[in-house]
């Protein structure tokens, strides 16, 4: 997805099935989105410990986990919670449907970051957790950071 554009809706579900609209539900807030698949090696190896590592280093930022579901893969509490080492959840994260959101950001794989402005507008769209979409993505969040105080 182009930088600049403005969303003004980001529909995805939670574990029990109900529809969460993350622009209102986090509204005027920066917005981390990483769209990951738990059969996705890189994302649970590099980019689900990254995305851990990014919230606890900028507490202005919410980081949320969205998992897309592809075909008849679909995901449950249990199943998301099966690649972490605590039996709760480091940050929020979502249900992507049909990967209809995966879409609409034009993800070009898992994991695909998505840095939003408190205004919607998209900042950034990074793919990947190799180390360096993982520099795009520090640059990303120090300057949009910088440009918000």
């Amino acid at each position: 997805m182009n930088t600049g554009k403005i969303v003004t809706s980001i529909k995805v579900t939670d574990f029990y099935h109900n529809e969460v609209d993350l622009l209102e539900k986090y509204a005027n807030k920066i917005l981390l989105l990483l769209f990951y698949n738990n059969a996705c090696l890189g994302c649970t190896g590099r980019a689900i410990p990254l995305a851990y590592k990014l919230k606890r280093a900028y507490e202005d930022i919410e980081v949320i986990g969205i998992h897309s579901n592809f075909g008849s893969n679909n995901i449950t509490k249990d199943g998301i919670l099966s690649i972490f080492t605590i039996n709760e959840l480091p940050f929020p994260i979502y249900i992507d449907n049909n990967h209809k959101m995966y879409d609409f950001f034009n993800s070009e794989g898992t994991p695909q970051w998505v840095l939003l402005t408190p205004d919607g507008e998209v900042y950034r769209s990074i793919f990947g957790s190799q180390g360096n979409a993982q520099n795009r993505l520090y640059y990303a969040l120090e300057s949009l950071t910088k440009n918000e105080d």
